[in-house]
């Protein structure tokens, strides 16, 4: 098992409601993949180094795991679909 980190950039302009749901629907991609979530940090609002979607702001997280190697691509795939996600990244952090 590999770790891995995803970071998050979501819509600042949503509900907290909602944009807690964002964050949990990307766990649930990463646990339905066989992974395994070691840490979640919730960095807050903060300022977009450039304007995205007519954005200057978005809450950042990242998100530790673990998993297999086939596991990133999907968690990425689904992610690329997902409504209120600014920008995301999924690293291989070494060992």
């Amino acid at each position: 098992m590999n770790k891995y980190e995803l970071a998050l950039v979501v819509n600042a302009k949503i509900e907290d409601e909602a944009r807690a749901a964002v964050v949990e629907k990307a766990k649930g991609y990463i646990t339905r993949y066989n992974g395994v979530i070691s840490e979640v940090e919730e960095w807050g609002k903060k300022r977009l180094a450039y304007e995205i979607q007519k954005m200057r702001e978005g809450y950042y997280y990242f998100i530790q795991f673990e998993s297999d190697a086939a596991c990133p691509a999907e968690v990425e795939r689904h992610i690329r679909i997902m409504d209120n996600v600014l920008r995301y990244l999924v690293v291989r952090k070494d060992a």
